[in-house]
């Protein structure tokens, strides 16, 4: 072979269809995500929840999402990815039916709580039994660019399954959508999903574990408030208090020998530079999405409905533009693809900084599609770098990172643009004589004191709030626009200076429990079948450390080094 690698074995049919199996619970997880809010307000009225507790119903599943991503992204990797989603998955489902069901508020929390830190086993393992299930960095990225469409189309269709349900259900059936997915899903991984783990890590810190969530949950918890009631003490020392925790949690990390983040994998540049990118997006995006969805409904007048079907084409195109990721990167490259794709984003954020306050539907919709057009891109094949740059035994580790910052990131934008908008708003909203003062805090609340004034100083004050929230929208987008340029010019720099990734080195092999491709159900104990699975695992390992050209979709590094 003339000292040539050989190349990485491509997937089949069974690969792929593994592949819709894991789109499943990514494509529940948004869905679920942007069903709850069109409930909110029939599940108020009938669990009469106090503001508190409607916050907590809202937020605790995101917060436990967060906090759990890298624990659970790490454990996957020790104990067996599809048993960790297998888990996570039955789990997620009861947890479901319950919340659906739920007698009280307080009920609701602890369901919601249960449906996070399942959700947080759901997301890492997806990812990571693909970079097992596709060897081939081609494969991989079409597959990752399908896992993200399915995500994104969650997103898109939540807000119509959920008015649908609404219209004739009541506010428990939004849960439920959960059970019949996870019931498949559990049904159909044993005999698509492979088998993986790391048999050579230790075991679980319990210490990480618990610093990993003391520094998580402050900084988003913060960030959340900051962006809900402006700057003050107590969301401030929770963000100061979070960072020193991370401070210290990163110190414990590179001292232990087997830790539950490996700070290693920023030793790959594209590694760093793919997360960067794709956290910045999520910044921009987390922020923007929240000031659209009151636009459309309280500036533009639309029904929460309306105002959903109008985010539609924002979804779609993220979706053709994600699938369009792969075979334009084999072009152009990554670098091309993911920093041409900011700028395209920076382009969308013009129309947002130029939206009216009337009329301005179109001009927001438009920006909206061009923004999401420029990320779609950008997510894949990011993901795929992400993963692809760590070794098979910790792709779990990878993925969850690439998670975890894209919480933060979301967290991020939510509270940086969302608290800079409504800071505008408070500088240049006009209150008429006799409106109380709250009106002048957020847009909300001057929609709901205008419907107890009369029509004259209930049109003045609308239209006074309204232009002060565009006003709001206008500056996030030329934030939006300057972060995407330069963030963008950054991500042209590095991916393309990156060089390609070399195999780490590793002591011990990955252990693959039932590899890719070979009979489902193989009797344990069996030496002969051990010895050959041990002997497959050895080509499978040998095929996964050749790389491709830095022009083509090949990520930095390979995902199946072992």
């Amino acid at each position: 072979m003339n000292g040539e690698k050989p190349s990485p074995p491509r997937a089949g049919r069974r690969e792929w269809l593994g592949l819709g199996v894991l789109a499943l619970p990514t494509l529940l997880l948004s869905l679920d995500m942007s069903v709850l809010y069109l409930a909110l307000p029939h599940l108020a009225e009938d669990l009469r929840p106090s503001g508190g507790q409607l916050l907590w119903i809202m937020d605790v599943y995101g917060f436990m999402i967060a906090g759990f991503l890298i624990t659970m992204g790490t454990l996957g990797d020790r104990v067996g990815r599809r048993r960790l989603l297998m888990v996570g998955a039955a789990v997620f489902g009861l947890a479901s039916m319950a919340a659906a069901f739920a007698p009280s508020a307080e009920a609701l929390i602890v369901t919601r709580t249960l449906m996070g830190v399942a959700g947080a086993t759901l997301m890492p393992s997806t990812l990571a039994l693909i970079s097992n299930m596709f060897a081939d960095p081609r494969q991989r990225a079409v597959a990752i660019s399908v896992w993200m469409s399915c995500f994104m189309g969650g997103t898109a269709v939540g807000p119509l399954v959920g008015g649908l349900l609404l219209q004739w259900f009541w506010w428990g059936s939004v849960f439920l959508l959960g059970v019949p997915v996870m019931v498949l899903l559990l049904v159909c991984a044993p005999l698509l999903l492979p088998e993986y783990r790391s048999p050579g890590s230790g075991r679980l810190d319990p210490t990480s574990v618990a610093l990993s969530l003391a520094a998580i949950l402050p900084v988003v918890y913060g960030f959340k408030s900051l962006a809900e009631h402006g700057p003050g003490p107590v969301p401030l020392a929770a963000v100061l208090l979070g960072l020193a925790t991370g401070t210290v949690f990163v110190r414990r990390q590179l001292r232990l020998p087997d830790p539950l983040l490996d700070l290693g994998l920023f030793r790959e540049r594209s590694f760093g530079a793919a997360l960067t990118a794709m956290a910045v997006g999520a910044v921009a995006m987390g922020g923007t999405f929240l000031l659209l969805s009151q636009y459309l409904q309280m500036v533009a007048g639309h029904s929460p409905l309306v105002a959903g079907m109008w985010q539609v084409p924002g979804s779609l195109a993220m979706i053709a533009a994600t699938m369009a990721a792969a075979p334009l990167a084999a072009r152009i490259g990554r670098a091309n693809v993911i920093g041409g794709g900011m700028f395209v984003t920076a382009a969308g954020f013009v129309l947002l900084f130029l939206a009216p306050a009337e009329n301005g539907t179109p001009v927001v919709v438009a920006g909206l599609v061009l923004a999401s057009v420029g990320l779609g891109p950008g997510g894949a094949l990011g993901t795929d770098i992400v993963v692809g740059s760590a070794p098979r035994e910790r792709a779990g580790a990878a993925a969850s990172m690439s998670e975890t910052g894209g919480e933060f990131g979301i967290a991020m934008g939510v509270a940086v643009l969302g608290s800079l908008a409504s800071a505008v708003y408070r500088a240049n909203v006009v209150l008429p004589e006799g409106v109380p003062e709250e009106a002048g805090r957020t847009l909300p609340a001057a929609v709901a004191a205008a419907g107890r004034l009369p029509a004259d100083p209930a049109g003045r004050l609308l239209d006074s709030a309204r232009e002060a929230f565009t006003d709001g929208l206008n500056l996030a987008g030329a934030i939006g626009f300057v972060a995407m340029v330069v963030f963008g010019a950054l991500a042209l720099v590095m991916l393309r200076a990156a060089p390609a990734a070399e195999p780490m080195a590793e002591t011990e092999p990955a252990e693959p429990v039932e590899p890719v491709g070979a009979p489902v159900g193989s009797p344990a104990g069996d030496p002969v079948k051990e010895e050959a699975a041990e002997k497959a695992a050895e080509r499978h390992s040998e095929a996964d450390e050749s790389t491709a050209d830095q022009g083509s979709v090949q990520v930095s590094g390979t995902d199946g080094r072992t």
